[in-house]
């Protein structure tokens, strides 16, 4: 099966959602009016978009209609389809790993599958022909440095570990070391996820950060904070959370499989102006893809 099949398949049930709310509008009402507009709006926000997000592309969407004089449903889906998609183009979601070592700090909080993502990611980097370390700088989380391992194994790629409760920051400085000395390519950070003390993890990124910029002031890096879809408009307040405490360069969506809220994308993106850099649908090691708004988009609606 192709990643697009995979990912019609995984947002089946936010297809479902979105598609059949959309159709009994489109049966209600017979021509393209304000009523008609103010009914989509309301499906936008009950597919978990987010009132701003759905403001914003029913007004875009109400301009176009006009300026295009569009008279049936389907001209209406097309430019609604255009305008979400407007949306997740907003920013480059290329991911920036041009230097010999390059370092991607994976956060999140706990249980959104940042340690599925990592070995995800590193499996993919493999592929490209990519050489990757894993750092398991998650030292408090009971059982994260063996999930870890389990995932580097599958993915194929070294890991640097160190006893539970250990200091994160010398996981990371040790791993750099490492990495220079092995002509690593790229190195993945796995870090703790506790948003609750937010300003212990704060404390415990920033030390993180400084290792990074102290040891590799050059290196090409990506900060990218991994989203369980299925939390729906929860996802975007932890969004603004980790953006206090870290400069998010991207964000990798999990779990889309399991939802009917994948709809929260194009509202997490438009209210944060961070990019989508990763979509994950299923539970295979391959089952990560770099993420194209318009595969997205036309999967959902």
């Amino acid at each position: 099966m192709g990643f697009f099949d995979k990912l019609k398949q995984g947002l089946g049930k936010t297809k479902t959602s979105i598609d059949e709310k959309m159709n009994n509008v489109f049966s209600t009402f017979r021509k393209v009016d304000e009523e008609l507009l103010e009914e989509l709006e309301e499906v936008l926000i009950m597919s978990d978009i987010g009132v701003t997000t759905a403001a914003q592309i029913i007004s875009r969407l109400r301009q176009r209609i006009k300026k295009e004089n569009i008279k049936e449903a389907e001209g209406v889906k097309e430019a609604l389809r255009d305008e979400m998609q407007n949306i997740l183009e907003i920013c480059d979601n290329t991911l920036k790993l041009d230097t010999k070592l390059s370092v991607i700090l994976i956060v999140g909080v706990n249980g959104v599958g940042k340690t599925t993502s990592i070995g995800k990611i590193a499996n993919r980097l493999q592929k490209d022909g990519k050489k990757v370390m894993v750092a398991a700088a998650d030292t408090f989380r009971a059982a994260a440095v063996e999930q870890l391992e389990i995932w580097a194994k599958r993915a194929n790629c070294d890991i640097i570990k160190k006893e539970e409760g250990a200091d994160p920051a010398s996981v990371v400085y040790e791993a750099i070391k490492k990495a220079k000395e092995t002509n690593v390519d790229v190195l993945i950070c796995d870090t703790a996820g506790r948003l609750h003390n937010k300003k212990y993890l704060m404390d415990e990124l920033e030390k993180i950060q400084r290792v990074i910029e102290k040891e590799l002031p050059d290196a090409d890096k990506e900060s990218l904070l991994v989203i369980d879809a299925t939390t729906g408009q929860n996802a975007i307040e932890q969004v603004k959370a980790f953006k206090e405490v870290s400069h998010i360069t991207g964000l990798v969506l999990t779990k889309l499989d399991g939802t009917a809220k994948g709809g929260v994308v194009v509202g997490i993106v438009h209210e944060n102006k961070i990019p989508v850099k990763f979509i994950g649908v299923g539970e295979q090691v391959d089952d990560m893809e770099v993420f194209d708004s318009k595969d997205f988009i036309k999967a959902i609606i």
